[in-house]
């Protein structure tokens, strides 16, 4: 009878007799030697406030309190990979763990959460880039890194990739000196949002591989020139196509004529990436097959309008959509005019 009793309890969450704990507890040493292993992500589950007062450095925030807790892990999460959760003191982050373990998860918590981090004098940062991780075909994994307006950091196999990196535009900035060198930069046109010769100073070292067209190549004197059609292949499971990136609406096509810019579809060991660059929906969009994942723009009069980005990812038909470069504009609603064709639509702070 007592027995039946505890389970009972258990049952309430209000004993764990009955049931084997399925993930691991560290203190804050073992926490920072875990997190700084290569194949670990970090998951912060307090909400985005408490996120944004100071957390631990390339976490990804996903807040266990929130009904879509696990469905938003399982688009994010890799299972391959280690999970290091933690929270405000350590009880949010132990149900989180626990969720996740049931699922297949291999979970650490931290005892005692961010407040027992902070009293051992371990590092947080208020600086917040939302990433994103997907699994290449080979089961690796590609972090993208949100960071502004055009600028997209991705992580590959120990690998950097940098997307038209700015370090300022109006009041946001980028630290870039924080950030890895960058083994391949790529950048789509001239425009000072995406063409920024001191951030590419700040990221390159002897071996970076700069890929960009004629005019940026021009004004830099060096780099890897691609026109639109050109194909390029950068290592073993790393190939790049440069694509057309133009207005089409008469009265903006002063601002990308058709033949200039580049958009580029990344390669990456299986994992087909589609950047448009600056771009209205084009009639060789057409042609763009397969693609796992698309950064489309959309901001008139310089790219496109709501309704070009719905037609554009109707067109392409991306596993996963990130609309970026968007600026103020209104993106309510695309998600819903996209769920028959399944895109799956992410908004990003790429504003």
């Amino acid at each position: 009878m007592k027995k039946i009793l505890t389970c009972l309890l258990a049952t309430f969450g209000l004993t764990t007799a009955c049931c084997q704990q399925n993930y691991e507890n560290t203190d804050t040493e073992g926490f920072a030697k875990l997190i700084a292993e290569p194949d670990v992500v970090i998951l912060d589950v307090r909400t985005a406030e408490e996120f944004e007062e100071g957390h631990i450095e390339n976490a990804i925030n996903i807040d266990v309190k929130q009904s879509d807790f696990m469905q938003k892990a399982k688009a994010v999460l890799p299972k391959e990979k280690r999970i290091a959760v933690y929270c405000r003191s350590g009880r949010r982050s132990a149900n989180a763990a626990s969720e996740l373990g049931a699922e297949g998860y291999k979970v650490v918590n931290l005892k005692g959460g961010v407040l027992a981090w902070k009293e051992a004098n371990m590092p947080v940062t208020t600086v917040s880039y939302e990433v994103d991780v997907f699994k290449t075909k080979s089961g690796k994994t590609v972090k993208f890194h949100a960071l502004m307006h055009a600028s997209i950091r991705i992580e590959y196999d120990g690998k950097e990739i940098e997307i038209d990196p700015v370090l300022k535009l109006r009041d946001k900035s980028i630290d870039y000196s924080s950030m890895p060198k960058a083994d391949y930069i790529f950048v789509t046109h001239e425009h000072q949002d995406h063409f920024d010769q001191e951030a590419i100073k700040q990221l390159s070292v002897e071996n970076t591989m700069l890929v960009t067209n004629k005019q940026c190549g021009d004004m830099l004197r060096y780099g890897t020139i691609m026109a639109n059609g050109d194909s390029l292949h950068i290592a073993d499971d790393f190939t790049v196509d440069a694509v057309p990136a133009y207005n089409t609406t008469e009265a903006n096509k002063k601002f990308h004529p058709k033949g200039r810019d580049n958009g580029f579809i990344l390669t990456i060991d299986g994992l087909r990436i589609y950047i448009a660059g600056d771009t209205e929906d084009i009639p060789e969009m057409s042609a763009i097959k397969n693609i796992d994942i698309a950064f489309l723009p959309c901001n008139q009069p310089f790219t496109m309008t709501p309704e070009q980005l719905v037609r554009a990812a109707k067109t392409v038909k991306p596993k996963i959509l990130f609309p970026y470069h968007y600026g103020q504009t209104n993106l309510s609603g695309v998600s819903d005019q996209l769920k028959e064709d399944g895109v799956e639509v992410r908004i990003r702070h790429y504003e």
